[in-house]
């Protein structure tokens, strides 16, 4: 009995499972243009902020695998909404962005959240590149 309701369970689970990959939001992988891009006050800096920010924060995130997957798709899409709605590097230039903002995100380990950089390790800044894209992010918008 125990073993026909775990088989019946496991078979709806994979039911549901497939039937949610018919879900069409989180599908559209369409990066928008680059309108405005701002203008780093080194190389250094510009790739600190692709490393930890850009997957999110710009029109040129690179989506991965489970982007494609059900309801990982749905999580990864709304997040990257709600981060470029926040902020931009693709969409603003300088004289836009919320520098002390931006600061008090990094240094609140907030950004890069947790969930992203559990993934993408290569997100994760040290306390040397953090301070380093302080540093670069205060030359670069209070110019």
């Amino acid at each position: 009995m125990f073993k026909k309701a775990a088989l019946i369970i496991i078979g709806v689970g994979i039911a549901l499972f497939v039937l949610i990959q018919f879900v069409p939001y989180g599908r559209d992988h369409n990066n928008p243009p680059i309108t405005q891009q701002v203008v780093w006050d080194s190389p250094q800096t510009e790739a600190l902020a692709r490393r930890a920010c850009y997957d999110c924060h710009s029109n040129e995130t690179v989506w991965p695998w489970y982007s494609n997957v059900a309801p990982m798709s749905w999580l990864v899409a709304h997040d990257v909404e709600e981060a470029r709605l926040n902020m931009d590097f693709s969409e603003q230039d300088n004289s836009s962005i919320r520098a002390e903002e931006l600061i008090r995100q990094i240094e609140s380990g907030k950004m890069p959240p947790p969930q992203y950089t559990i993934i993408h390790s290569e997100a994760r800044l040290s306390d040397a590149e953090k301070q380093q894209f302080i540093d670069g992010i205060q030359k670069t918008f209070t110019k």
